[in-house]
């Protein structure tokens, strides 16, 4: 009995995640936002607008931008020049060419002398004085006095620094969990990173670098065991995190392992799929394919348009769409395929989401669409 309440607990909570999803639409030439569903929570009335972030969305008059809640309530009004999304109660505005920060009431909030305002990530920003960054939260305090020359992006939690020409690795209370002693490194899973010292190439294991004969690595991502490696004849192959081949070098281009298989081309031409033993399970007959997602589709295209395949190797879905991992800001990417049981599709030069079944989402189609967002 309480194996089934405990079911149908993490159903309703799954559930109830994706029905706090929206997304950003553009129809008619003005922006709104639909919900997973498909239903809209507010019909489109802006002429320029973000997604939502910590619970609001810039959106534009055509004269200044201001805030939105998800009830369509302007809750910051509309004075700022151009804005940056909300992270952690805190957002970044610029109002007569200067940028300042403001909380969710729209009030400048006064935080520690930087050369530069950068917006929050997490819960974080960064500081910058003279030639050195640092790192701040939310309410103000100065988690790390700025000490390094770049601090990168954080990634699960940890953060690429460098220091003139060497490079090393925090972590999100700015200690420094592998030294400055690298011309290069990557990014941190797990206990383990690709990294670049003294030019060999290898791997930083539980802090002891183990150098790997080859030219190049890729990082270990979501938490895989698996990544993949070009080996000295310019042959990519499959290591895990010992630095030890498990799938010899053989393919010309190779993607991540997703799902437990991973789209490989022997020669550049055509994709197929292998399994973590290096067998291929999909014939190479596509002209492009993508990862498997976790609804068990992959993206695969046949001639000039792609269409979706299962792990059998099946076409469930026709190759009729144009897919992108191109968003309404160029400078991001999103995924291809389908996340939490929709894709992102064009077809007759519009856009829309389709479910597993190829089936339209609330059988409407936009001029442009962004991914689901809480």
């Amino acid at each position: 009995m309480k194996k089934i309440v405990l079911i149908i607990a993490i159903v309703f909570v799954s559930n109830n995640a994706f029905a706090q999803q929206t997304a950003l639409v553009r129809q008619n030439d003005q922006f709104g936002y639909i919900n997973h569903d498909g239903s809209w929570l507010i019909k489109p009335q802006y002429l320029k607008a973000a997604s939502f972030s910590d619970g609001l969305a810039a959106v534009f008059n055509g004269v200044k931008w201001g805030f939105i809640d998800r009830n369509n309530t302007v809750v910051i009004d509309y004075k700022f020049d151009r804005v940056k999304a909300f992270d952690s109660g805190i957002a970044v505005v610029s109002k007569d060419k200067l940028w300042f920060y403001i909380n969710k009431k729209g009030e400048e909030v006064k935080m520690p002398a930087s050369n530069k305002v950068f917006d929050f990530k997490n819960g974080l920003a960064f500081i910058k004085r003279g030639d050195l960054t640092g790192l701040i939260n939310s309410n103000g305090d100065v988690v790390l006095e700025p000490k390094y020359h770049k601090i990168f992006p954080f990634f699960k939690g940890y953060a690429k620094v460098k220091l003139d020409k060497s490079f090393g690795l925090i972590d999100k209370t700015g200690k420094l969990v592998i030294d400055l002693n690298y011309q290069g490194i990557g990014k941190y899973t797990n206990g383990v990173v690709k990294a670049k010292k003294d030019g060999k190439i290898g791997l930083i294991i539980n802090n002891t670098f183990k150098e790997l004969d080859v030219l190049k690595i890729w990082n270990f991502v979501d938490g895989e065991n698996i990544t993949y490696a070009l080996d000295k004849n310019k042959k990519i192959g499959f290591i895990n995190r010992n630095g030890e081949w498990i799938i010899q070098p053989q393919f010309k281009k190779v993607r991540k392992f997703k799902n437990g298989l991973a789209p490989v081309s022997t020669k550049g031409k055509l994709w197929g799929y292998i399994d973590a033993t290096g067998k291929m399970q999909i014939e190479e007959q596509f002209r492009d394919a993508e990862v498997f997602s976790k609804d068990g589709l992959a993206p695969v295209k046949l001639k000039k348009f792609w269409g979706f395949i299962d792990k059998t190797g099946k076409l469930v879905i026709k190759d009729k769409y144009i897919i992108t991992a191109k968003s309404f800001n160029i400078f991001k990417k999103q995924s291809k395929g389908f996340i939490n049981g929709l894709a992102k599709v064009n077809l007759n030069k519009k856009w829309g989401f389709i479910d597993t079944k190829g089936n339209l989402l609330a059988n409407t189609w936009f001029q442009r669409v962004h991914n689901f967002k809480k």
